[in-house]
């Protein structure tokens, strides 16, 4: 059961930052996951008001506010057309519409879940985050620091001409993932990079850069041993949705298919 003490809806971030370094402070965000828990909470903060709740997509970036709720992600033409279905594929399997329709991007951002879809996809591509105190800093950077007590202002994607592929393995349709995986590519300073995200395993995802030029005539055989390679690289754990092994060789499977789609697209 979560106990709230008091409740306050911030008017500005400064004020939002000041209220949340005590303690036993939360910025409540879409509060899908927190009203789950067993706490007591002194103050619960709620940005609402602050203008978070949009995303903005200039000529160089897509800047997705902290507030934005899934659903909204899910829908958004601009990134759709520059990635096509996979951002909305990232989050089509999170319980329902309505709870999408509440659960906030910043939530699975800051969160850094195990089980994050949102991160997993986000994390594959040349994603920053933008905090009150700490700046702009790399998203890769982020979800490996010490927890603090920053505010998440929002999500800035830099435009690229990146093909995105994004998959993922449940025991059924709603469920947590088994494993997430998000296969990236796209010419860095000249040279082909393929970016590969794993999450769910079950610990919370990580990021793999490879300067492959994989040629687009490749038998199956060594299309099957760079999926291979890749997987290779990234740690597996087990839980009661499955063991290591099991996790590995889903991660070479789904990195497979992504590869495969996007140089069939090609």
């Amino acid at each position: 059961m979560l106990t709230i003490n008091n409740y306050v809806k911030a008017k500005s971030l400064e004020e939002a930052y000041k209220l949340n370094q005590a303690r036993n402070a939360r910025v409540m965000g879409g509060m899908m996951w927190m009203r789950l828990g067993n706490a007591k909470v002194q103050t619960v903060i709620d940005l609402s008001d602050l203008g978070l709740d949009q995303i903005e997509e200039t000529n160089h970036v897509f800047r997705i506010g902290a507030m934005c709720t899934l659903r909204q992600l899910e829908l958004h033409e601009g990134l759709k057309e520059m990635y096509g279905d996979a951002i909305a594929e990232s989050v089509r399997h999170i319980v329902g519409v309505q709870f999408r329709n509440q659960a906030t991007v910043g939530g699975s951002v800051y969160g850094r879940f195990g089980f994050s879809d949102v991160l997993t996809c986000l994390l594959a591509l040349d994603t920053f985050v933008e905090l009150y105190n700490g700046g702009t800093i790399r998203l890769s950077e982020f979800i490996n620091r010490k927890r603090d007590k920053d505010i998440l202002i929002s999500i800035v994607i830099r435009k690229s001409s990146r093909k995105l592929r994004y998959d993922s393995i449940r025991q059924t349709k709603t469920d947590f993932p088994v494993l997430a995986c998000a296969v990236v590519t796209g010419l860095v300073h000249g040279k082909e990079t393929w970016y590969f995200s794993v999450g769910a395993r079950p610990m919370k995802a990580a990021v793999l850069e490879k300067e492959w030029q994989i040629p687009r005539d490749i038998s199956s055989e060594q299309l099957e041993a760079y999926a291979k390679e890749a997987a290779a690289d990234f740690t597996y754990g087990s839980n009661m949705r499955g063991s290591a092994e099991y996790r590995r060789h889903l991660a070479e499977v789904l990195i497979l298919r992504g590869i495969r789609s996007i140089l069939t697209e090609e």
